[in-house]
């Protein structure tokens, strides 16, 4: 089972967090998150249902291209691709090149883990 750690900070605490590892002084621990989101609310979209959904369509019959996927998934080539290049960007999905230049997409992970703090204070968490 491979599980993608995610973490949820606000733009300035992950920003602070990014300085202070450029800077030397923090060590990420292998038990961080190694992917962040700035809101639960942007976690909630970019893992909706809908794309839980695709994500395991994607694991399941491993399309060969966006083409291919579209088809699978009942969903237009141009939303998918929106919505997979804003997946990819927080690691749910790859986007390899394949034959003759397709797009193949391909989900490395079968897990989340979300380390939400519940006792931080809004402020903190900004």
């Amino acid at each position: 089972m491979t599980t993608l750690k995610i973490g949820i900070a606000g733009y300035d605490r992950m920003k602070a967090r990014t300085m202070a590892i450029a800077r030397g002084e923090h060590k990420p621990a292998g038990d961080e998150p190694t992917v962040w989101f700035t809101s639960l609310e942007s976690f909630a979209k970019v893992l909706s249902g809908h794309n839980r959904e695709l994500l395991a369509v994607i694991a399941r019959e491993r399309p060969g291209s966006l083409t291919e996927l579209a088809v699978l998934a009942g969903r237009s080539k141009s939303n998918l691709s929106r919505t997979l290049k804003t997946m990819s960007r927080y690691g749910l999905v790859e986007l390899a090149a394949g034959r003759r230049g397709a797009l193949v997409p391909r989900v490395p992970y079968d897990r989340v883990s979300l380390d939400l703090p519940l006792t931080t204070s809004p402020r903190e968490a900004a």
